[in-house]
């Protein structure tokens, strides 16, 4: 296992990378279509309006309060790749919102088109980064952390965050519209599907990357 994976962290995280691209690009898109955001970025558009800076601003704000929060409770600090993942989806989030064609559709059946889009680029963009296999956002880890120390189950434990963030989100202002239970209701089984296709693409990638300084030295006549 060690020698499959000496010298890959550069393309494991190049598919990271993209992956976080890729789901940031689908939040925003979710955000723009106005027809309800997900819990975190209903808090996180609520802030927005509330205090001003930016929704990716208050993404990464909010990120450090949870991993403060998950070390506290799990008595650790967080991975590095949690503080990774919560800066650059920060930065990523704010970048597409500059570019001047990103804006609301002024009409509902474009608005149902980006929110379908946003969704499903969000759930493949979640199924490239967790394939890469370096480490969970700040929400993940304090799921974990609370997981861990309440006994609960994962699902109930999201879903308690998720409704308190919700709440807490609605009443600064955020987007919360019948997309927002959409998403509360279907995201996990959508990204339950997207990952293992995205696991198979990954794997297969860094597969190639493995066999191929054997193919050059073929091509030389060298004996691997």
């Amino acid at each position: 296992m060690n020698m499959k994976r000496r010298g890959q962290i550069g393309p494991r995280f190049s598919v990271y990378l993209l992956g976080l691209l890729v789901m940031s690009l689908g939040i925003d898109l979710v955000i723009l279509a106005d027809l309800g955001a997900s819990p975190w970025d209903v808090l996180h558009v609520g802030l927005y309006y509330q205090f001003g800076l930016s929704i990716g601003s208050w993404s990464i704000i909010v990120g450090i309060a949870v991993l403060i929060v998950s070390a506290l409770i799990s008595k650790e600090m967080p991975k590095a790749g949690a503080y990774l993942n919560m800066i650059l989806v920060g930065l990523f989030i704010d970048m597409y919102m500059l570019l001047p064609f990103m804006d609301t559709p002024s009409g509902m059946t474009g608005k149902l088109l980006m929110f379908s889009a946003g969704i499903l680029i969000n759930c493949y963009g979640m199924g490239l980064y967790i394939s890469a296999q370096l480490g969970a956002g700040p929400r993940d880890s304090l799921m974990i952390a609370l997981t861990s120390k309440t006994g609960w189950k994962v699902g109930r434990v999201r879903a308690v965050m998720e409704i308190l963030v919700l709440i807490v989100g609605w009443q600064l202002g955020g987007p919360v519209f019948w997309g927002t239970v959409f998403i509360s209701l279907c995201i996990g089984p959508l990204v339950g599907k997207a990952l293992p296709q995205c696991q198979k693409l990954t794997d297969l990638f860094l597969a190639s990357l493995r066999k191929q300084p054997f193919i050059d030295k073929e091509n030389r006549g060298v004996n691997p």
